[in-house]
């Protein structure tokens, strides 16, 4: 299992206090259920396949690692890793891994897949294929799972990966694969915060009446198993001093589980910036497809994979202990 961490954090006084990280819990959790065969889709180079391998001695996944055999073994080789006891599909190049890496998902061998040395792009363009691909009904979406030091427990994020500017319906899909993710990682009735640039609605600013309207979905069952407030700041989603300020009374305000951006960019730019700047650990997970996947960029950590494929692990599960 991987090393406990503890990580300093700041609370809205001030006070330093230390804290687990809440990844701990979502490893020690997926580290009691059976490991799952996974389809790692081009592992070439160090730091991928050495998260691959970390995850399988973690208990995690059995990995099935597809791409070039020579250039695995070469990753390999540079890292000083063992590949003796692991399987590998020999495939020409990263768009045949992605390829085969689906069909070992739909002949029943992987039940999940897990990104490698390749483009997002690459790996999810296999996915969404309409005739070989793993659509389902929902829109594939991606959550940042957040382990910021100055905040108490874990955040998710979405979407700040696969969708460029979903409109109304995508983003219920969005909303609830996040909402399944929560549930997954053992949070009975997450907290959702539908972010815009400010708390009240304006005709002017579109994300407004796009969460306004998320809002009213959930209070008639088109969205379940969460509350939702929104829109609301940045700011009034994760501190309560800033909720008290502004005279936002919600349970969610200053208490979110889950941040809703409005669009792409608006969350990539958030997580890079909590990533680079304060010090945040962020693993990834693509929902809506027939399996989970593992969606990490090529510099995250070995740590950020290994966690990353515990999300696998328990939304695989659909059930998990609750987080403390």
């Amino acid at each position: 299992m991987a090393e406990m961490e503890r990580v300093e954090t700041v609370r809205d006084d001030g006070r330093m206090q230390t804290r687990r990280s809440p990844f701990d819990a979502l490893l020690a959790a997926a580290a009691a259920l059976a490991p799952i065969p996974a389809a790692v889709v081009h592992p070439c180079d160090a730091p991928s396949l050495q998260g691959a391998l970390e995850a399988a001695r973690a208990g995690l996944i059995e990995p099935i690692l597809v791409g070039p055999q020579a250039k695995i073994r070469r990753a390999a080789e540079s890292a000083g890793l063992d590949l003796a006891a692991h399987r590998i599909e020999d495939v020409p190049h990263s768009h045949a891994a992605a390829a085969h890496a689906i069909t070992l998902v739909r002949s029943g061998i992987a039940s999940a897949l897990v990104k490698g040395a390749l483009h997002t792009d690459e790996l999810m363009a296999a996915v969404v294929d309409r005739e070989h691909g793993l659509r389902t009904e929902r829109r594939v979406s991606h959550v940042f799972a957040l382990d910021v030091p100055r905040y108490p427990k874990l955040l998710l994020l979405t979407d700040g990966a696969l969708n460029i500017a979903p409109g109304l319906e995508d983003k219920r899909d969005i909303v609830q694969n996040a909402i399944d993710l929560a549930h997954a990682l053992g949070i009975p009735l997450p907290q959702v915060a539908v972010l815009s640039a400010v708390e009240t609605v304006n005709p002017r600013i579109a994300s407004t009446i796009d969460a306004a309207a998320l809002c009213k979905m959930a209070d008639r069952g088109q969205i379940t198993g969460a509350l939702l407030e929104g829109p609301l700041a940045f700011d009034n989603a994760v501190s309560v001093a800033a909720a008290a300020i502004k005279e936002i009374r919600s349970p969610v305000a200053g208490h979110a589980d889950i941040l809703v951006v409005p669009d792409l960019m608006t969350g990539n730019m958030l997580a890079k910036q909590m990533i680079y700047l304060a010090g945040t650990i962020a693993a990834g997970i693509a929902l809506g497809a027939r399996v989970p996947i593992a969606l990490t960029s090529r510099s995250d950590t070995v740590r950020a994979r290994v966690v990353s494929c515990a999300l696998v692990r328990l939304l695989t599960n659909r059930t998990a202990p609750a987080l403390p």
